[in-house]
């Protein structure tokens, strides 16, 4: 089973994290064979967010303890961590990626959504930027809960074009959380949260949010 797991930074936690790189990096040795993709995310300006990795594992316990018992989020350097049942339509790695380290930028893209699934084959014409591409699913992988992309992109808008930007609307969240359950798709790059947090209004799209962060060209964390 295929996973998708991103453990997004505490404010101030650098110098932990930097402290740490010794120990992060022979832990994901470990899982050198199961890995699909992994990456450091970060804001325009630079600014490290979270770091993300694709995982191939036998079921949701073992990926629930290959982001928990990861070093940075033992030491506490992340604020939180999303850890979803992922669907590798590329049928690839990253290290597969035709495209290598030449062209633009590369993309983290999430969105969030609820209903009948979208995005759930390979955007006709996009293949070529691509590096990685699946709907986000359910424990048992029978519900859809959004889509995850790394794609290589001139800019967060076109990255963020490789998501669907029609369908039904989101139902209005009202509890503090998005449509989904939690907050991941409610802010914004910076990290600010946006109207599409408390009592915020249907969307025009299925997806609650879909959020960016840049990420390295040599995608490595």
């Amino acid at each position: 089973m295929e996973f998708f797991c991103y453990h997004r930074d505490r404010p101030g936690s650098v110098p932990l994290r930097e402290q740490m790189v010794e120990a992060h990096w022979s832990y994901m040795d470990r899982f050198d064979k199961e890995l699909i993709a992994r990456g450091p995310t970060f804001t325009d300006d630079d600014t490290l967010t979270g770091s993300v990795h694709i995982v191939d594992l036998p079921d949701p316990a073992a990926a629930r303890a290959f982001a928990f018992e990861e070093p940075c989020y033992q030491a506490g350097a992340y604020r939180d961590v999303l850890v979803r049942r992922w669907r590798n339509l590329l049928g690839r790695t990253m290290w597969d990626f035709p495209g290598g380290r030449t062209g633009d930028d590369r993309y983290l893209v999430l969105g969030f959504g609820s209903g009948p699934g979208v995005d759930l084959d390979v955007p006709s014409g996009r293949d070529g930027d691509l590096i990685a591409f699946g709907p986000l699913l359910s424990d048992d992988g029978g519900t859809w809960v959004g889509t995850a992309a790394l794609v290589r992109a001139a800019g967060p808008d076109a990255a963020r074009g490789v998501l669907s930007a029609e369908a039904t609307p989101v139902p209005r969240c009202t509890s503090g959380n998005s449509a989904v359950g939690d907050d991941h798709g409610c802010r914004r790059v910076d990290d600010r949260v946006s109207a599409g947090h408390r009592g915020c209004s249907p969307s025009p799209c299925r997806f609650a949010a879909r959020r960016v962060w840049r990420i390295p060209t040599n995608l490595a964390a």
